[in-house]
């Protein structure tokens, strides 16, 4: 095998809850869970679209925290698409043949 480097797929799993989840995932999806639940217990409507808002937290938080191929889950997706969108896409070359692309012949 020459130049060949096998770097394991789930090298950072074991630092996780259940192999899935990070504290903060599980507080999101607790959050949500909870809030469901209080409101199913609080509000007396049978309807299905007062069902539905009722469920909505519980929804969210499942939705967030569902593990996405290349990307933790789906919260750490959208991160990642904000962060590009909103932080600054000009990058700088700053390699070691900076000066000769420039045409400044110091040496």
């Amino acid at each position: 095998m020459k130049n060949n480097y096998l770097i394991p797929a789930n090298t950072k799993k074991s630092q996780l809850i259940l192999g899935f989840f990070t504290v903060t995932d599980l507080v999101i999806f607790i959050v949500g869970c909870v809030w469901s639940f209080i409101m199913l217990l609080i509000i007396k409507n049978n309807s299905l679209p007062v069902l539905i808002l009722i469920m909505l937290p519980a929804l969210i938080a499942t939705f967030l925290v569902t593990p996405v191929l290349h990307y933790h889950n789906v919260l750490q997706l959208i991160t990642n698409i904000f962060n590009f969108y909103t932080n600054n896409r000009k990058y700088y070359w700053k390699g070691w043949c900076v000066r000769e692309r420039f045409g400044s012949n110091d040496k």
